[in-house]
């Protein structure tokens, strides 16, 4: 039955013998609720580089070191017989650009990481179909673990390097 005109439809307290019914606060959304979560945010620290941000900077570092050295070494990671050039350097320059951007605390090489680290876990959840052994089944499943995990982190990094410095107060 809808409430009389210029009446409101008030919720209140109900009590049922030993039981009481609060009405709930009404959910915040949309940009009331990005307001909300950008005022819990600290931002970054002069210098600070958490925890998952030194590991994106580690592995970067050393996908491109190790790239460079086994090309140098005369071995090939795709498993061909004749490495290409312009793909080891290309990719190792990505990611040794990637490794400097992100120790400087840039934002457009943690999100270009991600970005990374989004198509690979893709990729390793669409090898999982052509996995022919328990060995393959296995590393597919850690890559995706570990990307993923790795990529959920460092949403939360890039969420404080946006978070705007706050006036000190005193």
């Amino acid at each position: 039955m809808p409430a009389p005109p210029g009446r409101s439809r008030k919720r209140r307290r109900v009590e049922v013998g030993d039981a009481v019914f609060a009405p709930r606060e009404p959910r915040v959304r949309g940009e009331a609720r990005n307001e909300q979560i950008r005022a819990g945010l600290e931002p970054l620290r002069p210098g600070e580089r958490p925890l998952p941000l030194r590991i994106a900077v580690l592995l970067a570092l050393a996908f491109g070191v190790v790239n460079l050295g086994l090309f140098a070494a005369g071995y090939d990671l795709r498993g061909g017989s004749d490495p290409s050039i312009a793909g080891v350097l290309v990719f190792s320059a990505i990611m040794l650009v990637a490794a400097a951007g992100m120790w400087l605390r840039r934002y457009w090489a943690v999100l270009g990481f991600e970005c990374l680290l989004a198509v690979t876990c893709v990729y390793a959840s669409a090898s999982l179909m052509v996995a022919s052994n328990v060995r393959a089944v296995v590393l597919c499943l850690a890559i995706v673990g570990l990307a993923c995990w790795l990529f959920w982190k460092l949403v939360g990094v890039m969420a404080r390097m946006q978070v705007p410095r706050r006036p000190a107060n005193g």
